[in-house]
């Protein structure tokens, strides 16, 4: 495949009406990248949604302004950080209290780095690891107690990276939770079949997101573009895409995948 220079990306898909009458709740979702799109195309196909995101103010902010737009009935949020078991549990409550049940939980939440393995420190290996393979962990494993306790099933989709699959200097402890995360969506997507629940991922490349300029340098942003079969970063909303079908029931037989939103799988 070769890439396409200068290609932008294409029009913004109008809304199927795909998730009409569904709760969902999304981490990370504070802000401009992927959780933010996913919020506002949950939304826009019909589900209420709880927002969390460990930046309270940024939070309110998003909430408010997604609320002005969808109202206030369809739209909440609370503080969550994902390395805290009690701050996952009142997002969930929230969800619960507003929606009857949990149908969808969006793990969105991740820390990356850059760092040499040899240079790295163990509390850079840990707080990577810690909010993004252990934080998915304790979200998932809260919402499958919730989801089996229901009897009424649920989808769970979480947010790994093609870094799971390939290398990438200097992300020794991002690829790993990655590749982590991609582990835990099999495994739990075995068990959690049992009680109707599918678990699936979505592992993306590169997203367009304003944050990526202050932690890595315009040269690399470029050449990993360049990777790219059309020559740019994927929009957030064309990630959010791929996470609106694996918690619709368009991907119904489907669980324990993980679709890539790239064409860098190695």
């Amino acid at each position: 495949m070769s890439s396409v220079e200068g290609s932008g990306p294409p029009p913004y898909v109008p809304a199927h009406d795909l998730l009409s009458g569904r709760g969902a709740v999304i981490t990370a979702a504070a802000g401009t990248g992927i959780g933010g799109a996913t919020a506002r195309r949950f939304l826009e196909e019909g589900a209420s949604v709880v927002l969390g995101d460990a930046h309270a103010r940024r939070l309110e902010h998003n909430v408010a302004a997604l609320a002005r737009e969808f109202g206030e009935r369809r739209v909440a949020g609370v503080p969550c950080d994902v390395t805290d078991d009690t701050q996952i549990a009142a997002l969930l409550d929230l969800a619960e209290a507003r929606h009857g049940t949990l149908d969808i939980l969006v793990n969105n939440a991740g820390l990356g780095g850059t760092a040499d393995l040899a240079d790295m420190t163990d509390d850079q290996w840990h707080k990577v690891v810690d909010t993004t393979l252990n934080g998915t962990f304790r979200c998932t494993r809260a919402a499958l107690r919730r989801m089996r306790a229901s009897g009424t099933g649920g989808v769970v989709v979480n947010n790994a990276s093609v870094l799971g699959w390939r290398a990438q200097r200097g992300q020794a402890h991002y690829a790993a939770a990655k590749a982590g995360v991609m582990a835990l969506t099999r495994c739990a997507a075995l068990e959690a079949a049992a009680y109707g629940v599918r678990v699936n991922a979505v592992s993306p490349s590169l997203a367009a997101h304003p944050h990526l300029a202050k932690v890595t340098t315009p040269e690399l942003l470029a050449e990993l573009a360049g990777r790219e079969a059309f020559g740019r970063a994927a929009e957030p909303w064309e990630v959010a895409n791929v996470i609106v079908f694996l918690a619709s029931g368009y991907s119904s037989y489907m669980t324990g995948e993980t679709v890539a939103v790239s064409s860098q799988r190695a």
